[in-house]
């Protein structure tokens, strides 16, 4: 019996940390979220059931708050999670979202090309840091020389690189 619940934690374990790696980076209100739809509860009687205020679960759920380890024990055990899996996504969620901020801060200006390259998207409001890789491969593909060079410069990398991309 022993080596049976053994076993199962290992299990339980290396299952828990499949799912986490997984959906790294995700705010974890997003996954209370698709599972309260998925049970078709509503938010109003889902946190009335767990005895806490539906502004503060909704708060959670778009992202406008962090989840407290009380609120996120009372989920788990609602929903059947393991213990702590919804605080180890909160943690992965806020160590995402801290180097997004370090790329955004990676970067200064704004790089000397044509808008049109971005038509689909506001130019005046492209990280650049952040999506470094996206403006590059981009450029890459649409960009003319002149653009290259520039992305690469802007970068600090070899133009090389970017026409590789």
């Amino acid at each position: 019996m022993q080596t049976n619940l053994f076993a199962f934690r290992i299990f339980a374990a290396r299952t828990m940390r499949s799912r986490i790696d997984i959906l790294k980076g995700i705010h974890p209100g997003k996954l209370i979220d698709r599972d309260l739809k998925k049970r078709n509860l509503s938010q109003r009687s889902f946190a009335a059931s767990i005895g806490e205020h539906s502004q503060t679960l909704n708060a959670v759920i778009t992202g406008r708050r962090n989840l407290t380890v009380e609120m996120a024990l009372k989920i788990e055990q609602a929903f059947g999670y393991e213990e702590g899996f919804l605080l180890t996504l909160q943690a992965y969620f806020e160590i995402a979202e801290y180097k997004h901020h370090l790329q955004s801060l990676s970067v200064e200006g704004v790089p000397n090309i044509r808008r049109s390259l971005f038509w689909d998207t506001d130019f005046d409001a492209i990280d650049w840091g952040r999506y470094r890789d996206a403006v590059i491969a981009r450029v890459a593909e649409r960009g003319n020389d002149a653009e290259k060079t520039e992305i690469a410069r802007f970068y600090g990398i070899s133009t090389a690189t970017v026409k590789a991309k």
